[in-house]
C-alpha cells in the first residue's frame, strides 16, 4: 500500500461575492501577486536607504521613484508572464480564445515570460530616468525569490503544476490530477513546494546574505548573475520531479519532453528555458567580478 498525504481542503478562492450575474472572487493566486509586489516594494525601500550597500555609497535610485518603478514592474510581470505562457505553452488555445489572455486571475503565467517582461520594462524605466541598469537589476533580483515563494504556494493551493507520480512518503494526491502517467488521481510529487523552497526561500536567503553580509551589491552584476544561475539550477533540478507539459506528449514521447532522446529521457520545456539562464548567470558573475577588480 502506498502512503500519500491527502490534499488539504483549501479553496482557490479566499472569498467570493455575487452581484447580479457577476461573481467577484479574491483568489490565493492574486493575493500571492499582491503580496509579492508589496514585499518587493518594502525590500527595495530598505536597500535604497542603506547607502553603505552600494558602490561609492550611492543607491541606484531614490525611494521617491519606487512607485513609478512598481508600475513598470507590474506591467512587465503581468504582460510578459501572460503572453509568455500563451506563446510557450498554449499558443493554439489563446489564438482561438484571445480574450482568455485577460483572465490573469485564473492562473497560467510563465516565469520566463514574466522575467523577460521585467527586463524589457526595467531597461526602459532606467533609460527614461537615466539610472544604472545593472545596479537596479541587482536590487530587483533580490526581491524576486520571495514573490516566487508566494506564487508557488498559490500553485499548490490551486492544485496545479503538480509533479510526477511517485511513492515517496510525502506524496500528495491532488484532486483531478489525471495525467499521461496515471489514468486517475494518484500520489504525486508536490513539485510546487519543491520550487517554493529552492527558487524562493533558499535562493532568497542566499541573495540576502550576499547583499547584506558579503557586500556583493558593491560590484554591480554579481547578484543578478547569482539569481539567474540559482533559478536556472533550481528549476532544472525540480523539472525531474514535475510533470512535463501534456501538449508535448505523443505516442513516441509519452512523458511529454520538449526534446526527447528516448521514451524515458529528454529535456522538458522548463529545462530548455532554464539551462540558458544557468549558463548566462555564470557568465554574468565572471564578467561582473572582472569588471570590478
Amino acid at each position: 500500500m502506498i502512503f500519500a498525504i491527502p490534499f488539504p481542503n483549501i479553496r482557490p478562492e479566499i472569498f467570493s461575492l455575487e452581484i447580479g450575474e457577476f461573481t467577484f472572487a479574491l483568489r490565493w493566486y492574486a493575493l500571492a501577486y499582491l503580496g509579492g509586489f508589496l514585499i518587493a516594494w518594502l525590500l527595495l525601500a530598505s536597500m535604497f536607504r542603506r547607502s553603505q550597500l552600494w558602490p561609492e555609497g550611492k543607491p541606484p535610485m531614490a525611494t521617491s521613484q519606487l512607485d513609478s518603478l512598481a508600475t513598470w514592474m507590474i506591467l512587465g510581470v503581468v504582460l510578459g508572464g501572460r503572453i509568455g505562457y500563451a506563446l510557450i505553452y498554449s499558443p493554439r488555445y489563446f489564438f482561438e480564445n484571445p480574450l482568455e489572455l485577460l483572465k490573469v486571475w485564473m492562473g497560467g503565467m510563465s516565469f520566463h515570460g514574466g522575467m523577460l517582461g521585467v527586463v524589457v520594462f526595467g531597461f526602459l524605466f532606467c533609460r527614461f530616468n537615466r539610472l544604472s541598469v545593472i545596479s537596479l537589476a541587482d536590487a530587483v533580483a533580490i526581491t524576486v525569490p520571495w514573490a516566487l515563494f508566494l506564487g508557488r504556494i498559490a500553485n499548490f493551493i490551486n492544485g496545479e503544476l503538480w509533479g510526477r507520480a511517485t511513492d515517496v512518503p510525502w506524496a500528495v494526491v491532488f484532486p483531478g490530477a489525471v495525467g499521461f502517467d496515471c489514468a486517475s488521481p494518484c500520489p504525486r510529487h508536490p513539485s510546487q513546494i519543491y520550487e517554493a523552497l529552492l527558487e524562493g526561500l533558499l535562493l532568497g536567503l542566499v541573495l540576502a546574505w550576499l547583499a547584506y553580509r558579503r557586500g556583493w551589491l558593491k560590484k554591480p552584476g554579481q547578484i543578478t548573475g547569482v539569481f539567474a544561475a540559482g533559478y536556472g539550477a533550481a528549476r532544472t533540478f525540480v523539472e525531474y520531479f514535475r510533470l512535463p507539459d501534456s501538449q508535448f506528449a505523443t505516442v513516441e514521447n509519452p512523458i511529454g519532453f520538449a526534446i526527447a532522446f528516448s521514451e524515458t529521457a529528454g529535456i522538458t520545456m522548463g529545462q530548455l528555458l532554464s539551462l540558458p539562464m544557468l549558463a548566462a548567470g555564470l557568465v554574468i558573475i565572471v564578467w561582473a567580478r572582472r569588471r570590478n577588480p
